[in-house]
């Protein structure tokens, strides 16, 4: 290390020309970055549910709708009405717009004198209130209209638009707004619907990319005034920081990647443990320039790095390696950010250990920090709260690792209580309107979700319709599904109007090919064809059949898909099922399958190197050991507090490992050095609490008062995951400063004993 030392202070000014050239050249890159808020991006191009929706968006001219919801007392009183009907029909003339649903475009098929008439649902606006409730029997009749764009209680209606494919989410949704303010009214009107929900994630995508990380980096100057009380303990950290956020940050246009909802968390991880290494080496310079040394400011950067460059860089190495284990993830955006943290935690590690000392090389020495308060007597918290933790270790070993044991086998009950959930509209808080809109699309209108099933064959044929038919019986049968749609559905509609009730086919497919064929012809005389244009395709080879879910729970809908698989599994005549339900399904085994080869892997990685870190197979499984009662901790809460296992909070356990590590590496690496200069189990603790226990505390610190800037993120899955990065982290120092010492004390581990 001193040859290496000596390098750096040589060619010093090399190293500040390369490192801040290579920053200015990816700062170049950051204006071109795009942002990604469509959840379907999160899936790899090959999996089913995302190849089987896209196709049935091709088939169908595109499933995707947005609509503007109308809450009243009572929706059918004729000022609401008129508001209803201009709205749907100045959204008609929206460019995109590809059809409107709504009570004055769907339609009421009945019969009249033994003839098909089809009229829309609301033909003409009721003039007293006589005609308002004859409206509201003849709605309640009407399977196309009610429970779908009017709420059964008529408290509710949706004018929904069916979008072309490709539209801009954000040029739809300031095309709607407007629309409602030309048309204001009394009613409380909301927009809903995915692309709305996509335009909301683009739009605090943004809020979060210009708070969070502002927010985070004078916290982050704050608190390293406060850890060093010097100028050079702020600037040098910070800067390598600032400079490892820039590479990042660029390199996703250079990869062609976008920023999605889980890469806002990338600044504040580099916030938060990119200062760690300049931490080290700036208490590290503190503890020699202690007053009366009589070193230079070369001898004190070379020392700084003689003394601390192995256990920093594989400090740097372990949370790397625990951020690269995140790439074992099958989603996108988990996987990109594994890779450009990692990246990021390399920049820093480097600039850390060449930069820092070549910049503090030309420093004039500044005054020593370390030591008591002038005129005070006392030393500092920090050194205080050490001196206890090294005497409350010494004094009570044995009691501490059997109260770890005993919290650890307390707080575990809570995992068999933990939820995954992947709904994007849970990305916002409770009150906004787009929560409130799902909220009022699930309990009234049949739900937000849907899982689609794609009918291949003559689809007038008797036996395919009644195969639909069939299907959506069953499918509406379940409690958790609000509404359904199908072809099947319009027919049987069309029997109830040329059939009286009672009679043989009323309310029933047809049991021949002609008759349906004259059920469209008949149809197609008084309404039009193009009103079945999302249910058949023309040539009528291809029938849709759709199930709203009215629940945003992930356990439920994997229950409806399993029965609705179960009931079309054995059926040739289905050739595909897919939707957005189905989509989040899949997210949602991505999540728990990502989850579990992301911690494995990064356990077994980051044991590895600590037992190639210090040539010993007990190194490694001691240091799991902290690392494995936070994880039981950080699980535990999950389930305690109802947090979910959502596309932010699946990051947490490799995250956890590669910057949790850090602080038992730098405990065990010090610890070793005080028992080989020949101090007892119990003395060598204290040393090492009461000298590296102070950049361990900072360090951890430092980490704690990065993350918790996300706690005023605009996302809940990103607060939840703040949150929970702190309990993390302070469950990981707690091992670091009282767990591991008592182990050592008890149990003596032979790598760490005198040679």
């Amino acid at each position: 290390m001193k040859k290496a030392a000596d390098l750096i202070i040589n060619f010093r000014w090399l190293i500040i020309a390369l490192f801040f050239g290579i920053t200015i050249l990816f700062a170049a890159f950051i204006p071109k970055t795009e942002i990604e808020p469509d959840l379907k991006e999160m899936l790899p191009p090959n999996m089913p549910s995302r190849i089987n929706t896209e196709r049935i968006d091709e088939l169908f001219g595109g499933t995707e709708m947005i609509m503007v919801l109308i809450d009243a007392d009572d929706v059918l009183k004729p000022e609401t009405l008129k508001r209803v009907k201009k709205i749907a029909k100045e959204m008609n003339k929206i460019k995109g717009v590809d059809k409107v649903l709504s009570l004055f475009d769907l339609k009421n098929i009945y019969g009249e004198y033994g003839a098909m008439i089809v009229d829309p649902a609301v033909k003409r606006i009721p003039g007293s209130a006589e005609e308002v409730e004859i409206l509201r029997e003849d709605l309640k009749t009407n399977d196309l209209v009610y429970g779908s764009v009017v709420s059964r209680d008529f408290t509710l209606t949706a004018i929904i638009a069916l979008l072309k494919s490709g539209v801009s989410d954000e040029f739809m949704v300031e095309q709607i707004k407007e629309l409602i303010k030309k048309n204001p009214g009394p009613e409380e009107t909301m927009i809903g619907g995915l692309p709305n929900t996509r335009s909301q994630v683009s739009e605090y995508i943004k809020k979060d990319m210009r708070l969070l990380m502002p927010i985070g980096l004078l916290i982050m100057l704050i608190f390293l005034y406060l850890c060093f009380r010097e100028l050079r303990g702020i600037i040098l950290p910070a800067v390598v920081v600032v400079m490892s956020i820039i590479f990042s940050m660029g390199l996703i246009p250079m990869l062609g990647w976008k920023i999605h909802v889980i890469t806002v968390i990338l600044p504040v991880i580099l916030i938060a443990v990119a200062n760690d290494y300049g931490i080290h080496l700036i208490a590290k310079y503190q503890e020699y320039n202690i007053p009366g040394n009589d070193y230079s400011a070369k001898e004190l950067s070379r020392k700084i790095f003689q003394s601390l460059g192995k256990p920093v860089l594989f400090t740097g190495l372990t949370s790397m390696a625990g951020l690269l284990c995140l790439s074992g993830h099958a989603l996108v955006p988990a996987k990109q950010l594994g890779l450009l943290a990692a990246a990021g935690i390399v920049f820093a590690l480097t600039a850390s250990l060449l930069l820092i000392p070549a910049l503090n090389s030309f420093l004039p020495k500044s005054k020593p920090v370390i030591g008591e308060k002038p005129g005070a007597g006392k030393k500092y918290v920090i050194e205080r709260m050490l001196e206890y933790f090294g005497n409350l270790v010494s004094k009570n070993p044995k009691a501490i690792i059997i109260g770890a044991i005993v919290i650890a086998l307390v707080v575990s009950a809570g995992i068999f209580f933990i939820v995954i959930d992947t709904d994007p509209n849970k990305y916002f808080a409770e009150k906004t309107q787009v929560r409130r809109a799902a909220q009022l699309i699930d309990k009234n209108l049949g739900g937000s979700h849907t899982i689609s099933i794609v009918y291949k064959g003559d689809i007038k044929d008797p036996g395919i319709m009644n195969k639909i038919d069939q299907a959506e019986r069953i499918a509406g049968g379940y409690p958790d599904v609000g509404y359904t749609t199908s072809i099947a559905r319009v027919i049987r509609q069309m029997s109830r109007a040329l059939n009286d009730k009672g009679e043989q086919w009323y309310d029933r497919i047809p049991d021949n090919r002609n008759a349906i064929a004259q059920y469209f012809e008949l149809y197609a005389m008084s309404g039009d064809s193009e009103d079945f244009e999302k249910l058949v395709d023309f040539p009528y080879e291809h029938a849709l059949l759709t199930a709203r879910i009215n629940t945003a729970s992930t356990r439920i809908m994997d229950q409806v898909v399993d029965n609705i698989n179960t009931v079309v599994k054995d059926d040739q005549d289905v050739l595909l099922v897919g939707g957005f339900g189905l989509i989040l399904i899949e997210v949602a085994d991505l999540l728990v399958r990502g989850q579990f080869i992301s911690l494995s892997l990064a356990v077994f990685v980051v044991g590895l190197m600590l037992m190639i870190l210090f040539r010993s197979v007990a190194a490694g499984l001691i240091s799991a050991i902290p690392l494995a009662l936070s994880m039981i901790i950080l699980f535990g809460l999950m389930g305690i507090f109802g947090i979910e296992l959502n596309t932010a909070t699946a990051l947490l356990s490799s995250i956890m490992i590669g910057v949790g590590i850090d602080y038992t590496i730098h405990f065990l690496w010090r610890y070793r050095e005080e028992r080989r200069n020949g101090l007892s189990a119990a003395a060598g603790v204290k040393k090492t609490l009461t000298t590296t226990g102070r950049g361990i505390v900072f360090n951890a610190l430092s980490v704690v008062i990065g993350f918790i800037v996300l706690l005023i993120s605009n996302f809940m899955p990103v607060k939840f995951f703040g949150f929970l990065v702190i309990v993390s982290i302070l469950s990981c120092l707690g091992g670091a400063l009282v767990l591991i010492p008592a182990i050592c004390i008890v149990f003596k581990p032979k790598f760490l004993e005198r040679r």
